[in-house]
This record gives structure tokens, C-alpha cells and sequence, in this order.
């Protein structure tokens, strides 16, 4: 079950959720997404809340709503957020970074030896 968070309306958390499934391949451009009366019962919440937050996807453009069929995930969606999601870390992330080496009088160098250092442990 999932936890909802009280910061944020119940539609915008499981918007963020099916967006966030999108980036990771769980929910592939074209496939169908799980109706509103699945999402409901699954997590127990009410069908207009869940209507409410696919309707918000396909505001964003990221879901198409097929009549008779259901709501697929848009073609151009992880595009388009991978593209969000790079505008939101040079604009935001980035910012803190630089201000947390400067305040920690860390090196570019030692950083980027870090750096490289956790994405080969990703990998």
C-alpha cells in the first residue's frame, strides 16, 4: 500500500508516482495504464481522486486518454521528462552543489573524483 504524504494532494502524489514509474521503464510509451477503477481499489482511494491525477498526466502531456480504451502512456513522455528533470537539476541542484564545495572549500577536482567514484558503483 502505498503512504500518502499530507504536503500534497492524493492526485498529485500518484501523479508523481506514475511519473516517476515512467522514467524508470515501468510504464513504456503506448502501454496502457492500469484503469481508474484498478489504481482505486489497489489503493484505496476514491475513483475521482485517481481520475483527478490522470487528468493532470495528460494535461502535462505525458498520458493520452483513448476513448473506450483507457489512458496509454503518451509517445514523446520520457523525453520530455528526462528533459524536465535535466532543466530541474542544472536550474536547482546544480546551484547547490556549487554553493556546498564553496562551503566546504572542496576542490572541482575532488569532487568530480567522487563523483566518478559513485557512478562506477552505479553502474
Amino acid at each position: 500500500m502505498t503512504e500518502w504524504q499530507d504536503n500534497q494532494p492524493i492526485f498529485r502524489q500518484l501523479a508523481d508516482k506514475i511519473t516517476e514509474q515512467i522514467l524508470q521503464g515501468i510504464w513504456p510509451e503506448g502501454e496502457a495504464l492500469p484503469s481508474v477503477r484498478t489504481v482505486s481499489a489497489d489503493l484505496k482511494i476514491n475513483h475521482l481522486t485517481v481520475m483527478k491525477g490522470y487528468q493532470l498526466l495528460v494535461d502535462e502531456g505525458l498520458v493520452e486518454k483513448r476513448r473506450g480504451q483507457g489512458m496509454f502512456v503518451a509517445s514523446g513522455a520520457l523525453s520530455q521528462l528526462r528533459t524536465q528533470q535535466r532543466q530541474q537539476f542544472l536550474e536547482q541542484q546544480i546551484p547547490q552543489i556549487a554553493a556546498t564545495l564553496a562551503q566546504l572549500d572542496m576542490s572541482l577536482d575532488d569532487f568530480m573524483q567522487q563523483l566518478k567514484q559513485h557512478i562506477e558503483d552505479a553502474a
